[in-house]
């Protein structure tokens, strides 16, 4: 039986429901756009699927819309897999367990992937309708916007895409137009480290109960990173007492504000490293009782592997100790918006390697480059390496843009109130396909989202609804 059957709109909510059975991680996005070239080949609608698998159906206009300009559907396929420390599902090879709670929808044990499977269920929905008055609908699905937006920056061809209106639908905030977002980058410090034996207690240290988030819409909150706090833990506990490291590992996704990290090490004096931490423990707690209460620092038995020499251990304790995170500067122009920021969103640790992985984030170019060069002067100092990968520039804003006219009409008219027109710090892909498709008139928007990339997101029923009224009759409109 299907658990959304009963939601309305039915074709959002059962497309929905398939993709969600379907695994769709980012890297993992395959089956999916195959999915998806399916449902085309199945209508009979023109579909393009290239190397990287982003997908592009196309549906002709409905009679009277035949002379009106395209409009392009967008959003990605791929998702955030985070879960619950006690959750067992392989999110790689396994779906999601959907439960309908109240007004929301929400994923037992992970993530939801709401963030963006709606635009997918959307699009499909509108694309497999045959009551819905449209002009030439060009839906373009792309892969691995949550490690970069590499579907986006990857995709050669659009050559097919005649439209230069677009809807994306990959904001989380209903009542909220997203007009102008930042660029940004993925920056990967690796250290090169020596192993060495050491005499001493292996102890695994961790830091965890941390709420986490996206390290765009929510790295103005004042949240733990995980990962950064581990660093100052066990800063301090070498302060103390002759330690080693074995490893240092936190987080899964680089956009994703890390809630846990843990690492192992040889200590010559585990008691000072255990009261140390319990020290450390309580200062946390009280530094982070208004957003992170739950945080906690523990320490437990760890499997005695070769540690790293003293030097390799110094050096990767610096870095965590002095690597650049969260806010560096607020928008002088626009009240409240974060300009230019960075999350270390994963670490790890291989046998002759320490790397991090920061989401570098910035309206301003510049004020990005100047970041990536901060760290590599801190990585190649302490004797690394760095490398940049998926960098794109931000999305200015229009200030004459029919489409947000339109769209401020309609949503007036529905809603009783105009909406919020915004820039944002997070990353979307409007800024790309501004670059790709000269001209190009673009707004962001979505249904309510709450807590994306934790395995607390909640899709709320209710917004949906609200937001495909909406979007069906901006499309009836656009003749």
């Amino acid at each position: 039986m299907s658990i959304l059957e009963n939601l309305e709109p039915k074709g959002v909510f059962r497309f929905f429901e398939e993709l969600c059975a379907i695994p769709h991680g980012s890297t993992n996005t395959k089956q999916v756009s195959d999915w998806l070239m399916g449902f085309a080949r199945e209508r009979s609608l023109e579909a393009y699927q290239d190397q990287l698998n982003n997908v592009i159906i196309i549906k002709e206009a409905t009679p009277g819309y035949e002379n009106a300009q395209p409009v392009i559907l967008q959003g990605h396929m791929d998702m955030v897999c985070e879960k619950a420390p006690d959750c067992a599902k392989d999110m790689e090879k396994e779906g999601l367990d959907l439960v309908v709670e109240g007004d929301t929808v929400y994923a037992r044990g992970t993530t939801l992937g709401g963030d963006d499977g709606i635009a997918v269920a959307m699009a499909l929905a509108i694309l497999d309708a045959d009551n819905i008055p449209h002009p030439r609908l060009e839906a373009v699905f792309t892969v691995d916007e949550e490690i970069g937006m590499l579907g986006a920056v990857g995709m050669e061809d659009v050559s097919m895409l005649h439209g230069r209106r677009m809807l994306n639908l990959d904001s989380e905030m209903e009542g909220v137009f997203t007009v102008s977002c930042a660029g940004g980058n993925l920056t990967q410090c690796t250290l090169p480290i020596c192993r060495e034996p050491f005499s001493g207690e292996t102890l695994t240290i961790t830091v965890g109960g941390l709420r986490g988030g996206h390290s765009g819409v929510e790295i103005d909150k004042g949240l733990g990173n995980a990962n950064l706090l581990l660093g100052r833990v066990l800063t301090a506990c070498g302060r103390k007492t002759e330690l080693r490291l074995i490893s240092a590992d936190g987080g899964m996704k680089d956009n994703a504000i890390p809630r846990e990290a843990a690492a192992v090490v040889t200590a010559a004096d585990a008691q000072e490293v255990k009261a140390i931490c319990a020290r450390l423990d309580a200062e946390l707690k009280n530094e982070y009782r208004a957003t992170d209460p739950a945080v906690f620092v523990s320490v437990s038995d760890g499997s005695d592997d070769l540690p790293m020499d003293a030097d390799s251990t110094r050096r990767v304790l610096a870095f965590l100790t002095c690597a650049p995170n969260g806010i560096q500067a607020m928008s002088a122009e626009i009240d409240g918006l974060v300009q230019t920021s960075l999350n270390l969103g994963i670490l790890t640790t291989e046998q002759d390697t320490v790397t991090a992985s920061f989401c570098v984030r910035s309206s301003v170019d510049s004020q990005k480059q100047m970041l990536v060069e901060r760290l590599t002067c801190l990585t190649e100092t302490l004797g690394g390496t760095v490398a940049v990968f998926g960098d794109y520039s931000g999305w200015e804003y229009r200030p004459d843009s029919p489409l947000r006219e339109l769209l401020v009409e309609v949503f007036t008219e529905q809603y009783g109130h105009e909406p919020k027109i915004e820039a944002i710090h997070a990353g979307v892909e409007c800024g790309i396909f501004a670059g790709k498709l000269p001209g190009l008139d673009c707004v962001s928007m979505g249904p309510d989202l709450t807590e994306i990339h934790t395995c607390r997101e909640r899709l709320h029923i209710a917004s949906v609804q609200r937001l495909w009224a909406m979007v069906l009759e901006t499309l009836k409109r656009m003749k």
